[in-house]
This record gives structure tokens, C-alpha cells and sequence, in this order.
């Protein structure tokens, strides 16, 4: 009846969800452990299921770790760029954003102080403009549908140290793999406020029309890399580290046993020594 009982609760997920984790756990480390215990000894069974246990985290940390899968961190996005975040056409200068009030008007590559206009295909150009929208409307400065993001301007994020070597006049691989460090990564989005419309009822909504009487606006956000193989870099060591302390006592364990194996048999007193 207690068992039933424990069992059925089922009003908190939290204590339902801590007791089947509870449950698993139990049952499938003890059974383990139950097996060894019983063939190889309780100390010397305990050592061998917790090798295993060990040698899974670490084996599962770094396949996490390489694919960025499993356990996970913050995952990257961009946030308000810090002092300045929201600014007007003209104080780009002022800001220190822009040296001269000059942004590309192609996304054919071409930079301008760093700057280079992403082209609306880009996926990190719609990322960019959900991130604006977010801070636009926490901010105030625009309601959902008062504005239209015009343009998005990218500037750093290079990866090094990076490896590059040429394949050729026109061709060449870039091997950044063991890149560490990271260059600030800023995104810059144009955004202009619409003219009021009115929609007819039946009739398909009025497509939205840029304000020019009304300044330019620019959303800046920096890009924040996350942690997202953090956990999995610390499960990697810890079981790692957990596994060399595991093996060394088994082997620790080995060496007494053959010591005390190789001593020969110990002599027996004399009945009244």
C-alpha cells in the first residue's frame, strides 16, 4: 500500500520526476552492482561498477563535447550591445560606431570601416532582426509592426588561431578547428519606422510602407559565443580524472594481491610458543 501510494503521486512533476530518477538510477546501478558484489566481492565489485560508471561519463563527454549534443550550455545569441544599444543616424559618429556617417549600400562583400552589408538570404541576418525586435519592443522604442528592419551590417567575429593554406590561385582552405579565441562580433541593424495604415475587412492586409520623413534607427547587439559545450567539457574531465583514480586503485588492489600471493604460507606457531 506505501509502495502504491509513493508511487501515484502525481500533483508535483518535480517530486514525480525526482523519484523515477531515483528509481532508475537504483535499478540499474544496483543491479550492477548487486552482480559484482556478488562474484568479484563487495569492495572489489563496488570498484569495478564505478569504473564503468566513470569510463561511460567520460567515453559520453566527449562525444558531447565534439558534436555539441547531450548535456548543454547557453547556446550563442546575440544581446545589447553595452554602452550604446539603440542610436539615431546621426549619432553613429558620436557613438563611436562610424568614423564618417558612410555604411555599404551593396552586400557584394565590400567593407566600410569593417562593416559589411549581409545579404537578405543570410541566415544570420534573419537572427540578427528577431534579436532587434526583441529589444525594440522592451525598450519602447517600436510596437510589433510600427517598423520595418531595412538593412543588417556585420563586423568581426573572426576565429584564431586559424591555418590557412592556398589549394590553388583561386582556392584555399581555412583549418580552424583548434580556434580558441574569438574576435568581438557586432551586428548593426537599420531599422525605419511605417506609415499608419488602415486595413479593410475582407480584404488582404496593406503592405507596409517606410516612413522617410522619420530618421534612420540602428539596433547594435554584440554576439554572446554561450556555453553551450561547457557541461560536457566537464563531465570529459571529471569522469576522465575519476577513471585514472578508479584504475589506479584496481591496480593498487592487484600488486597487494600478488604480493601477499608470492610471500608464500605463513608458519604456524607451536601449540604453547
Amino acid at each position: 500500500m506505501h509502495l502504491a501510494s509513493m508511487l501515484a503521486i502525481n500533483w508535483s512533476p518535480e517530486i514525480r520526476g525526482i523519484i523515477i530518477v531515483i528509481i532508475a538510477v537504483s535499478t540499474l546501478m544496483g543491479s550492477v552492482y548487486l552482480i559484482l558484489g556478488t562474484n568479484l566481492g563487495a569492495r572489489l565489485g563496488f570498484l569495478v561498477a564505478m569504473s564503468g560508471l566513470v569510463g561511460w561519463m567520460f567515453i559520453m563527454g566527449m562525444i558531447w563535447w565534439v558534436y555539441g549534443i547531450g548535456l548543454k550550455g547557453r547556446e550563442a545569441s546575440w544581446k545589447p550591445a553595452h554602452p550604446v544599444t539603440i542610436v539615431n543616424d546621426g549619432d553613429l559618429v558620436e557613438a563611436g560606431i562610424l568614423p564618417t556617417p558612410e555604411l555599404p549600400t551593396t552586400s557584394d562583400g565590400s567593407r566600410i570601416s569593417g562593416w559589411t552589408k549581409l545579404r537578405d538570404e543570410d541566415p544570420k541576418r534573419g537572427q540578427a532582426v528577431a534579436a532587434a525586435d526583441a529589444i525594440l519592443q522592451e525598450t519602447g522604442t517600436f510596437k510589433s509592426g510600427e517598423y520595418l528592419a531595412i538593412s543588417v551590417y556585420d563586423k568581426g567575429g573572426r576565429r584564431w588561431p586559424q591555418a590557412t593554406i592556398k589549394l590553388g590561385p583561386k582556392h584555399k582552405a581555412v583549418f580552424d578547428f583548434l580556434a580558441f579565441r574569438h574576435d568581438p562580433h557586432y551586428v548593426l541593424v537599420e531599422v525605419r519606422g511605417v506609415l499608419p495604415k488602415l486595413d479593410e475587412p475582407g480584404r488582404a492586409p496593406a503592405k507596409a510602407e517606410v516612413d522617410t520623413s522619420r530618421p534612420k534607427q540602428y539596433v547594435m547587439m554584440i554576439r554572446d559565443l554561450g556555453s553551450r559545450r561547457q557541461p560536457a567539457v566537464s563531465l570529459t574531465f571529471g569522469g576522465g580524472i575519476l577513471l585514472l583514480v578508479m584504475c589506479w586503485l584496481l591496480h593498487r588492489r592487484d600488486r597487494l594481491v600478488t604480493a601477499n600471493r608470492s610471500a608464500g604460507a605463513i608458519e604456524r606457531a607451536p601449540a604453547g610458543a
